[in-house]
């Protein structure tokens, strides 16, 4: 169960020695000293017994309560159920995620949140970033946290392999910076191996002599204190600038090399987290500014300082090397040599060797040679690039929302999460910097083609995170630095809802690649050794959707969290379903029946029953039940029976609906005593149970789901509403909604934009896409029809996506439905990243 904790019974008993005795002394005055033994003799013994069977009564209710009612609630640690791990051996601790592996991921630039960052994948990490001097409004601002308000001209990854490599361009105004971050084991004594930062600033206009100002800093996040190098002031081309030690990485250190002409300053801080340094630093310059009218760092630190900032200027272009070497001991001769093969000429000849090896992997993992231009190329390594350098690592505490109070909007009303940890690709490091449940299983279609491993790593700690009721909570934000980047309302999480289960999309798609024979001997092991510890948490995990979820008919789902009682939207948002404002029932109740739900549960249970095949292990009522579930929810008569309208030829959602809703301005007195004017919902017809005349992305599930036979007239009246102008085609991707829907782009309340109202989405048009390429190729009377679709809307998204990447330099959340320019958040390499997959038609099997 989950929800709120609910507290335990307690029984208590009150007796009073003085009642009993002012009984006794009555009863020997008025029976007379001849009756009066007898009659404490007898209510002794009534006493007795009853005092037997109030025990007797105790000792029954504190077993009810221990070993019926307390297990029900908590776990044996007396914590309420929803903040109780799943009591399994965790997958982080399988052995195929020890060892070299570990150590080969140990070092990353895990920050996503920065424009660059540097930390261990351990949670009180020595951590790195650069920051600079930008121009905005002829003035100066910090660059620090990724952020659409810069208005970079463009920024992101261009060359990235996930493990121990990654190049990225930062374009502002007239200046661009090149962040180029590698790693080496050799000869390095620490663990994780040395690594090496390499930032090279250079004006876009050659006669562009101005001076540009960076920030280096390091922090130690658990504390310990760092110790400033002598020679910092005075840079004459190599400079130490901290040291430390740590129990992970031992002694290191961190130095500063350059051929160029710089100035260097130096601040120090003591703090216990750094979500805040940028302030820190604008801080300390602007009281040198107003005390000496320079714009340099104080040159000081505070005593006992864990974070040291140094600002580097010089004029444009110079290049500068911070190579970073631990493990360091008194023996240690070679620390020398580790910076020199770091530095200079040799990290630029390593940097060329894992330019190459990137590209000779590109080519090799997605078979595009030969069949695009070097411009569309470009885009699709950047896809893959993006994706992986914003893989990122957290550490926190989720918020549970658990009500403490009567008040449904007190800050008080939540439980936190155990202490995790979470490896994750992110959907945008300036927007989304956290992991999102839905968009992960997207994002490990793109990721496990490059490297399987890294997806093992990510879905085995995203399922590590699963509860003792087996849910997941959908948005992670973990840590003081993820948690200053999400308004509080966003932040606590609600038991009772749920988010796709995407991450059987990738499961699949591996069990599939080794019925494909797409992997080694040794590979195919790996991914069944995972898979078996794996399945009792994808169990769980499928058996809470399958009771939490469920609707009043058999083989119905509807995805939980809509509110009821709003008065402002339009149409009440339903966020766990992904699809945030995509309309359903105009009134929430429990008679809903969502179809996207009910086809990621059949996908869900079908690939249990893969799972429980392929591991060939006793599992046969768990292979049973899981197959009934398939055979159930793929039940062409039955889904038609529950969502098909006729009419419109389309699936739709079943519930309390009628279209006569409206937003209208309505007088209101606010808090303050003034009149305002407000948006509010009112109904002008009443509702009534029925399918929820809606054409989009919902209406296709069955049909991305192929459940629909390819012989059926069903399949061509799909096809028809795909390609039809005047509902969702459109010349750079399907639409979101019907362009003749009630609710086609409009707002839902006064200050929320359409969002899944109109907009083109990719990961929406990935997965039609990947059906249209199925029914192309599979026998029927319409597999001709949808070949012509399928290479018309490929090449429809491609185009659209390509061209805006090279007018805007950026791959975008969302498109628009009528002009096909990039919307929402830019830098959105989550799941846009998917048109490397349509470039190479790589498809999962829903």
């Amino acid at each position: 169960m989950t929800g709120a904790s609910r507290r335990s019974a307690r029984a208590r008993i009150k007796s009073s020695d003085e009642g009993s005795g002012s009984l006794l002394y009555s009863a020997s005055i008025r029976q007379g000293k001849g009756k009066k033994l007898e009659s404490i003799g007898a209510f002794k013994a009534n006493l007795t017994i009853m005092v037997g069977l109030i025990i007797l009564g105790i000792i029954v209710i504190c077993f009810v309560i221990n070993w019926i009612v307390i297990p029900g609630l908590y776990d044996n640690s007396h914590k309420p159920r929803v903040i109780t791990p799943f009591p399994s051996p965790k997958l982080m601790n399988l052995s195929m995620f020890q060892g070299e592996h570990k150590e080969s991921l140990y070092w990353g630039t895990y920050r996503p949140h920065v424009y660059f960052g540097v930390r261990a994948r351990t949670p009180l990490s020595l951590v790195a970033g650069l920051m600079w001097l930008g121009v905005k409004d002829d003035m100066y601002v910090m660059r620090h946290f990724c952020e659409n308000s810069d208005d970079l001209t463009s920024f992101g990854w261009r060359e990235h392999n996930g493990r121990d490599f990654g190049r990225q361009e930062l374009v502002e105004n007239n200046m661009i910076l090149e962040t180029s971050f590698v790693k080496s084991k050799e000869d390095s004594l620490g663990y994780g191996g040395d690594w090496a930062v390499r930032i090279d600033v250079k004006g876009l206009n050659d006669d562009a002599r101005r001076s540009a100002h960076l920030f280096f800093y390091l922090a130690d996040e658990g504390g310990n204190v760092l110790n400033l190098g002598q020679d910092t002031l005075d840079f004459q081309g190599s400079s130490l600038l901290v040291s430390g030690s740590r129990e992970d990485v031992g002694d290191w250190q961190i130095h500063l090399k350059s051929q160029n002409q710089l100035e260097t300053h130096y601040a120090g801080f003591k703090t216990p987290h750094i979500y805040n340094l940028s302030d820190l630093v604008q801080q300390n310059l602007a009281l040198q500014g107003r005390k000496f009218g320079r714009l340099q760092l104080s040159d000081t630190s505070e005593d006992s300082s864990n974070i040291y900032v140094f600002q580097i200027s010089g004029k444009l272009p110079f290049t500068i090397d911070i190579p970073f070497v631990s493990g360091i001991s008194r023996e240690s001769s070679n620390v020398e040599r580790r910076l020199t093969s770091l530095t200079g000429l040799r990290l630029s000849d390593l940097l060329k060797k894992k330019h190459r090896e990137f590209d000779a992997k590109f080519k090799e993992c997605f078979n595009l040679s030969g069949k695009y231009d070097s411009e569309t190329l470009g885009v699709g390594k950047t896809a893959i690039a993006n994706m992986l350098g914003g893989i990122g690592y957290f550490f926190g505490q989720s918020k549970i929302y658990a009500p403490k109070s009567t008040q449904p909007e007190s800050r008080d009303n939540f439980l936190l999460y155990w202490p995790a940890e979470l490896y994750t690709a992110v959907p945008s490091r300036p927007f989304f910097p956290r992991g999102f449940l839905w968009d992960e299983g997207f994002h490990q279609l793109l990721i496990w083609r490059w490297d399987f491993r890294i997806t093992l790593d990510i879905v085995g700690h995203w399922l590590d995170l699963l509860n003792i009721d087996g849910w997941i909570p959908r948005e992670q934000i973990l840590g003081a630095e993820a948690l200053s980047k999400v308004p509080e309302e966003f932040v606590v999480q609600y038991p009772s809802n749920g988010n796709p289960p995407t991450l059987f999309l990738v499961i699949r798609d591996l069990i599939d690649g080794i019925r494909m024979e797409k992997f080694t001997a040794s590979e195919r092991d790996e991914i069944l050794s995972f898979l078996e510890r794996a399945s009792v948490r994808l169990d769980a995990w499928f058996q809470w959707f399958n009771t939490s979820q469920t609707g009043k008919e058999t083989g119905s789902y509807f995805w939980h969290g809509r509110d009821n009682t709003t008065t402002r939207e339009l149409n009440p948002k339903t966020l766990s379903s992904g699809l945030d404002d995509y309309p359903r029932a105009s009134h929430p109740s429990d008679d809903e029946r969502h179809v996207d739900l009910r086809c990621w549960m059949y996908l869900a249970a079908d690939c249990m029953h893969s799972i429980t095949q392929l591991l060939g292990k006793e599992y046969k009522v768990s292979k049973e039940n899981y197959n009934s579930t398939a055979k159930l929810l793929s039940n062409f008569d039955l889904l038609n029976q529950m969502h098909y309208d006729k009419d419109h030829g389309a699936y739709f959602d079943f519930g309390n609906h009628t279209e006569k809703v409206k937003l209208i301005w309505k007088e209101v007195i606010s808090e303050n005593g003034y009149p305002s004017r407000q948006l509010v919902r009112k109904t002008f017809g009443k509702p009534k149970l029925t399918l929820v005349p809606q054409v989009g992305y919902v209406s296709f599930f069955p049909f991305m789901s192929r459940i629909i036979p390819p012989e059926s007239p069903i399949l061509e009246k799909q096809l028809d509403l795909i390609s039809n102008r005047s509902i969702l085609w459109s010349d750079y991707g399907l639409v979101s909604l019907a362009k003749t829907s009630s609710m086609y782009m409009k707002r839902n309340t006064e200050h929320d934009a359409p969002y899944w109202r109109g907009p083109i989405w990719m990961n929406m048009n990935y997965m039609i896409l990947s059906s249209l390429h199925h029914y192309s190729i599979v026998d029927g009377p319409y597999s001709e029809k949808a070949r012509a679709i399928y290479k018309e809307l490929r090449s429809n998204l491609i185009r659209n996506v390509v061209k805006n990447y090279y007018q805007t330099g950026y791959i975008w959340e969302q498109y628009d439905q009528e002009k096909g320019t990039g919307k929402g958040t830019r830098l959105f390499t989550g799941w846009s990243a998917l048109t490397l997959l349509i470039m190479s038609e790589e498809y999962p099997i829903f």
